[in-house]
């Protein structure tokens, strides 16, 4: 691979993750419509646009294959249903001044998804690993005992998108003709939604311009932070895109204090902080991991030459 496809899939990755991480302030444009109206828009949008880019792209072939295979779409449908769930939940956050909560499960989820790769693939988990997923847990606990609940909006959301990580590491499909066929089968249900359920507000014969326009972009804010990631993913390693998946929980956290004003109280930085520092622990031993692992590669082709 060379240097500069790399330093491009570092441009994309970096691009993906901003993307996400500023995605809440295109959410707050759209106040006056409920969560399950905007999510509406986002699959039927997002459909449009994965139509032309599966065509543009070829990956039609890989579609049709998915398609004939009824366990590859059992797993898409529980995984398209997790992530619309996941979607609605994260907008409805948004818009109920709920961003530092959200930011703080996209925090978790790295944490997470070791912890569930231990429960469920039988992953042995190394020892800085354990001590981080420990932090986060001890970080949570400090929420719960200091505001007598569970913060069950940060843990839904990392919850929730762990477990489609875990689904889709399962079926052999590719990152694009996935959601493609994960979007393709909530349409029935963003459409039944849109006949018989849907706020005034999705009715855009009688909306203004601005607010009809400002609604089709959900198809944009959805695919394109995917495209310069699935583009990152072919020129970097997978464990190398991991390090960016900080930014964008980050950028959630600063619009969360410093532009949208959500009270930030003593016990719940500590839980940032706690989590924080799980996440400082479990990078450096990726870093190492990762390290240990080239060097060894290095060795047994040094050897087998």
């Amino acid at each position: 691979m060379s240097d500069k496809s790399a330093r491009t899939g570092v441009l994309l990755a970096i691009a993906a993750y901003s993307m996400w991480g500023f995605a809440p302030m295109y959410f707050k444009l759209l106040l006056e419509v409920p969560a399950p109206d905007i999510l509406l828009h986002r699959i039927i949008w997002s459909m449009l646009i994965l139509v032309v880019l599966v065509i543009a792209l070829g990956q039609f072939v890989k579609v049709r294959k998915a398609l004939l295979t009824p366990k590859v779409m059992k797993i898409l449908l529980v995984s398209g249903l997790l992530l619309g769930g996941n979607w609605l939940l994260f907008i409805w956050a948004i818009n109920n001044d709920h961003l530092l909560d959200a930011s703080l499960g996209y925090y978790i989820n790295p944490l997470l998804n070791v912890a569930l790769g231990r429960i469920f693939l039988g992953e042995r988990l190394r020892r800085m690993q354990k001590i981080a997923v420990g932090l986060a847990l001890f970080g949570v606990g400090i929420m719960i005992v200091s505001y007598g609940q569970v913060p069950w909006i940060a843990l839904a959301l990392a919850g929730s998108f762990g477990i489609y990580g875990l689904l889709r590491k399962q079926v052999d499909v590719d990152s694009m003709p996935g959601l493609f066929l994960e979007t393709l089968l909530m349409m029935p249900m963003a459409i039944a939604y849109w006949i018989w359920f849907a706020s005034p507000a999705s009715n855009m014969f009688e909306n203004t311009s601005a607010l009809n326009l400002t609604l089709m972009c959900a198809g944009i804010v959805t695919t394109a932070p995917l495209l310069c990631f699935t583009g990152a993913a072919r020129r970097i390693m997978y464990s190398t895109l991991g390090f960016f998946q900080y930014i964008g929980p980050s950028i959630m956290f600063v619009l969360a204090v410093f532009l949208y004003q959500e009270p930030l109280h003593q016990e719940r930085l500590m839980t940032f902080a706690l989590v924080w520092a799980g996440l400082v622990l479990f990078s450096f031993d990726s870093y190492r991991h990762f390290q240990r692992n080239r060097k060894a590669r290095k060795a047994a082709m040094a050897a087998g030459a």
